[in-house]
């Protein structure tokens, strides 16, 4: 295919992606990631090459033919990423990128390309203890279903977003803001989306979570149970009886294996909720955004009639609390054996402060899942099941924008990386709707060669410095330590 066959009005057809469009000059196509620079098709955003001098006190500088001295420095200092590499599209062409360097005394090839992802999407942790929704619920961005709940994990919500059933199996706008929803996240921008039947969210990457206009700030120390456990002994003596309120497993000190070991006396307590072993019970509550993540704004509402014939008595303190020490109660038993609120002891604020101090920060997780398809692999070998079975067996390292990438077991090359990790704006998109993704293999040459890769394309990094390539010479050191 002629990349400068012209068209009418001097525009010129770009082949970067399926789209093709036609770009006239000076403007730039669908993706704002190529432009007709002069009758040329250009690649917008230049070459990113990590520089681990950087974080030694090295200088960013622009590795253009004027302005780069030339110096290079052998072994794992400079990596060239994807980040602005340009395509493989059609496929059958060798990746822009393959670039031989030096470490450790053996040659190794690190081939890079700007992948075309229709299969993909994110999986987003977010720790907060706040109820966002049901498991399966539909998360929505600007109205149109984005992707789903999915399990909650230890002390945070979890969600799956993108697919390419929402990218490419709904109607065309759910496409669309599917595919501006995992662009924003996966470059790090904050995204709000809500869900079916509950919350709403303002995420981003590396972040704290934003729920229902709350800026979350601690992740859970741990259930309820687990918090008894961790903190009895701070307890011991100061308090009668002491009750962590959690959506999952509320605990109770005085009947918990914690309190027993420390020969914690009965107290006659009730709680409602569905008792699994002692001093644990599940389901005291609904979910929601309040105590411990359940619906309760009064704690009090979970406990039942107190039972003197089994420790309750007149004076009992109690002190009731959340899992991330946010919320927290005490109180005294009247004469009808009713809790009363009365002011939390002195004594007993460190413990509370304990819990909080112990809590990590609530942030947003973003990981970029996606499946390298054959005609991707073709830009590295001419056999691309060789390059799967190299990745499998670990002779080849899979990374995404120079992050480590965990590459799933079984078929394929399925693989994720945390966005945090990657240089600013890594990811691009094409408008089919798909997302663009950085990707590299390495693989030392002689297994590259194995593998049946485009070795009549390998080049130097000096000379990828100098000369840029396909899509322009703008190259630039991006500061990154990946020790």
């Amino acid at each position: 295919m002629d990349r400068n066959r012209t068209k009418p009005a001097d525009k010129i057809r770009c082949d970067a992606c399926p789209v093709m469009c036609y770009i006239a000059d000076g403007k730039i196509g669908a993706c704002d990631r190529y432009a007709n620079r002069g009758g040329r098709i250009i690649r917008c955003d230049p070459l990113t090459v990590l520089d681990r001098r950087i974080e030694q006190g090295g200088e960013i500088r622009p590795f253009l033919k004027a302005d780069w001295d030339g110096d290079l420095v052998a072994g794992d200092d400079l990596f060239v990423t994807a980040v602005g590499s340009g395509t493989t599209y059609p496929d059958y062409k060798p990746a822009p990128f393959i670039v031989s360097r030096e470490i450790d005394g053996v040659d190794f090839v690190t081939v890079v390309t700007e992948a075309i992802f229709s299969y993909c999407g994110v999986k987003v942790k977010i720790d907060t203890d706040r109820h966002l929704g049901r498991e399966g619920a539909v998360v929505r961005a600007k109205g149109e279903p984005v992707g789903l709940m999915i399990t909650s994990e230890y002390g945070s919500q979890m969600m799956s977003l993108g697919g390419v059933d929402h990218l490419t199996g709904g109607s065309k706008p759910e496409g669309r803001v599917t595919c501006d929803t995992l662009l924003r996240l996966c470059n790090r921008e904050p995204v709000e989306l809500s869900v079916d039947g509950g919350a709403s969210a303002i995420l981003q990457a590396g972040q704290a979570p934003v729920v229902d206009g709350h800026r979350e700030e601690r992740m859970r120390v741990g259930c309820g149970s687990a918090t008894i456990g961790m903190f009895a002994v701070q307890w011991q003596g100061l308090v009668d009886e002491v009750v962590v309120v959690d959506d999952h497993i509320t605990g109770v000190v005085s009947e918990h294996q914690a309190g027993k070991v420390l020969g914690w006396p009965d107290t006659g307590i009730r709680i409602k909720g569905r008792r699994s072993t002692p001093g644990r019970y599940f389901q005291v509550a609904d979910p929601g955004l309040g105590w411990g993540g359940t619906d309760v704004q009064d704690p009090l509402t979970i406990l039942g009639d107190w039972n003197p014939k089994k420790g309750a008595r007149p004076g009992l303190t109690l002190l009731m609390v959340s899992t991330t020490g946010e919320q927290y109660g005490y109180y005294v038993l009247d004469d009808d054996l009713v809790p009363q609120p009365a002011p939390l002891p002195e004594a007993l604020c460190p413990s509370v402060d304990l819990i909080a101090e112990n809590c990590e920060p609530a942030l947003c997780t973003v990981m970029f899942m996606g499946g390298a398809g054959g005609s991707l692999r073709s830009g590295v070998t001419k056999n691309p099941v060789k390059l799967t079975r190299s990745v499998q067996a670990l002779e080849t390292r899979v990374t995404v924008g120079g992050a480590p990438a965990y590459v799933w077991p079984g078929g394929g090359i399925t693989l994720m990386a945390d966005v945090t990790q990657m240089p600013d704006n890594a990811f691009g998109y094409v408008p089919t709707p798909a997302i663009v993704a950085p990707l590299e293999f390495t693989v030392s040459r002689a297994d590259f060669r194995a593998l049946g890769g485009h070795d009549g394309s390998v080049r130097t990094v000096d000379d990828v410095l100098e000369h840029g390539g396909e899509y322009g010479s703008a190259t630039r050191a991006v500061a990154k330590d990946r020790g």
